[in-house]
Parts: C-alpha cells; structure tokens; sequence
C-alpha cells in the first residue's frame, strides 16, 4: 500500500499498545474483524474516516493524533 497507509497503520499500532489493547480487543471494541485490524496496522488496507474516528474513540486519543505530518509522508507518482 501506500506510505501514507503504512505510517498510519504504525500510528494505530503504537497508539493501540500504549493505551494497553491487544489487537483483538481493539477491533472488538471497533466492532471489526481482527485480521481486518491487522491490515490495517500493517498499512494493507485504506480505512474509511468513519473507521479512523471510531478506531481513535476505542484507543481514547483524538483521530488528529493519528494522522502523519503531512510534511513527512511521501506520496508515489
């Protein structure tokens, strides 16, 4: 996938285990498949806004917090 996917899969990833969730639980709690989540940490899948704020709502951070700078992320051509 793309850079911007991959950095935000490794946002969730380290948001997910400072606030202490397994993978499983959090996509219970997001009311999604686990292998689901773990495309999505791993940057293979594209997540929906809808997915984004209700991934940040189970964590406890702002959706804002898990978006990349924009000034580091590269997009391909």
């Amino acid at each position: 996938m793309s850079p911007l996917s991959n950095t935000l899969g490794q946002r969730i990833r380290n948001a997910r285990k400072s606030a202490g969730l397994s993978q499983e639980m959090l996509a219970l709690k997001a009311k999604v498949d686990r292998s689901y989540m773990g495309r999505i940490e791993r940057g293979e899948a594209n997540i929906t806004v809808d997915m984004l704020y209700q991934i940040a709502l189970v964590i406890g951070v702002s959706p804002d917090t898990l978006l990349p700078d924009m000034n580091t992320v590269t997009f391909g051509d």
